[in-house]
């Protein structure tokens, strides 16, 4: 073979023709079906279909929430409902706390302004080598009677051992 005629034949693609005629149906349908799916007419077709399906599967929705709220009463699980309520709980102490804390640093700010702060003389009057805050020891022994009186995460203490 001659090389035109091998650079013809390795750069001729047979299926090329379909494929043109694939993307402009692609391109065509693409268009039309945006153009039906923004129409009002698609939208009160869609609602009214999922209305009705809505309205068919309702007394099955019911069954399935009473059999799961029986279900996680036998085996004593919270509920959906009873999770709701605790998270909201929760967020209300915590809104609380941070309502708190904010009120309490602004009062810490408005004793340290005028030096009524106890904290604040001490850090003053101590000594550069001294820790901060008063005798090492003493908070060593706090911190060991706050570590002997919680149990231990995920043991059973008997009332002897108490």
């Amino acid at each position: 073979m001659s090389e035109t005629q091998e650079k013809t034949s390795k750069t001729y693609d047979p299926f090329e023709p379909f494929r043109t005629i694939r993307d402009t149906y692609l391109d065509v349908m693409a268009k039309a079906m945006v153009e039906a799916v923004n129409s009002e007419a698609y939208a009160q077709a869609t609602g009214t279909m999922l209305e009705g399906y809505l309205t068919a599967m309702a007394p099955f929705r019911e069954t399935l929430d009473k059999s799961m709220l029986q279900t996680l009463q036998q085996l004593e699980m919270p509920s959906r409902q009873e999770v709701a309520a605790l998270a909201e709980r929760f967020t209300n102490v915590e809104m609380r706390l941070d309502d708190m804390d904010a009120k309490l640093d602004a009062i810490q700010k408005m004793l340290h302004e005028d030096g009524k702060l106890p904290g604040a003389a001490r850090e003053e009057r101590a000594s550069p080598t001294a820790p901060a805050g008063g005798d090492q020891r003493e908070g060593t022994r706090a911190a060991g009677r706050r570590q002997k009186s919680r149990p231990l995460a995920g043991r059973r203490v008997s009332r002897k051992q108490r």
